[in-house]
């Protein structure tokens, strides 16, 4: 991985960690299961498929739905991993009851445009953004749209929710980072445009700092409720940062078109090195597993790599430094399809 500076060889040779997943086709997102050893793949054929992961073996394909007739471009487990969401460029939300590999429920027009991007607030609310800039925020349990927001003139790019499922934060391609109150219903900020597409998110320093990855490659960093302006800038990458994940409170892993995984510390801001890569081709998705201890990657190669980063997750900079500091079954999920 040339060009890249590495502080530590972070993915270590003889760690165990699952095989890739090779799909047939192009891979849009991927979603941890929070209780089982289970990952989502959405395809842009349209097809999403379930498959079991364990440390040194192979996936296994547990279960594969043709439920969209488009592409499949984001989805998401409820919180219970009872359901999973998903989202298509069909501009339906759609709900699969994992007990049955059926459809618990469908909004065919959910959007009046393709939806972009999905997130689970809480139990009962899911969150969608589409291609035109419009926030919607569905209850699950009356399938019914309970906030409708259109404050950004660009598709709506990534999302991400406070600890207090209150705060809704949605990235855009018109270069803005707006904030809804979920609860309210209501737009509660937007920040200035930065001249840039926003194509990342991610919630770090204990929800005191937001960093939104931009098309120029610069990481902007918000402090939290001073949505006006930036905090900080970090201009690390050489290309856009299209995928972000918070990994502890000081680490994001970033996605970029180049390929490349990265870790950086957030404040002091530092390039950590590379996690791993996708040969060329650019990453769409960063999702970590729900011990923490996993990422996973996917990208136009059609494939989905497993990453072990649970080094990162209490590591901590001091001001100045430049290197960091040493950080302290599935076999029988869905048996009855």
């Amino acid at each position: 991985m040339t060009g890249v500076t590495c502080f530590y060889h972070f993915q270590a040779e003889d760690q165990a960690i699952p095989g890739p997943i090779t799909l047939s086709s192009q891979v849009f997102d991927v979603g941890f299961h929070p209780e089982r050893d289970v990952i989502a793949v959405a395809q842009i054929a349209g097809t999403v498929s379930l498959h079991s992961y364990e440390a040194g073996k192979d996936s296994k394909m547990l279960m594969e739905l043709n439920h969209h007739k488009k592409p499949c471009r984001a989805l998401a487990f409820s919180k219970d991993g009872l359901h999973l969401f998903t989202a298509s460029k069909d501009k339906s939300l759609q709900a699969i009851d994992m007990n049955s590999g059926s459809i618990a429920h469908a909004i065919k027009k959910a959007h009046s445009c393709p939806v972009n991007c999905l997130k689970v607030i809480s139990d009962h609310l899911v969150a969608t953004g589409d291609d035109e800039g419009s926030v919607k925020v569905w209850d699950s349990r009356t399938v019914a749209c309970v906030m409708e927001m259109k404050e950004n003139e660009d598709f709506i790019s990534d999302m991400e929710c406070d600890s207090d499922c209150k705060l809704l934060l949605a990235t855009s391609g018109d270069g803005s980072l707006s904030v809804f109150n979920v609860r309210r219903h209501k737009h509660e900020d937007s920040s200035d445009n930065v001249e840039t597409e926003l194509l990342s998110l991610a919630i770090v320093k204990g929800g005191r700092k937001v960093v939104c990855g931009t098309g120029e490659g610069t990481l902007n960093i918000f402090s939290w409720g001073e949505w006006g302006d930036l905090s900080d800038r970090f201009p690390g990458h050489p290309q856009s940062v299209d995928a972000c994940v918070a990994i502890g409170n000081n680490v994001v892993c970033t996605g970029s078109i180049d390929g490349i995984i990265r870790a950086v510390h957030i404040l002091p801001n530092r390039l950590l090195g590379p996690v791993g890569e996708h040969a060329d081709f650019p990453i769409e998705r960063l999702r970590l597993s729900r011990d923490g201890n996993l990422l996973a990657s996917c990208s136009h190669d059609q494939t989905v790599k497993f990453w072990d980063i649970e080094h990162l997750k209490d590591t901590s900079l001091a001001p100045g430094s430049k290197k960091s500091a040493e950080s302290t079954d599935a076999s029988d999920f869905f048996a009855d399809l």
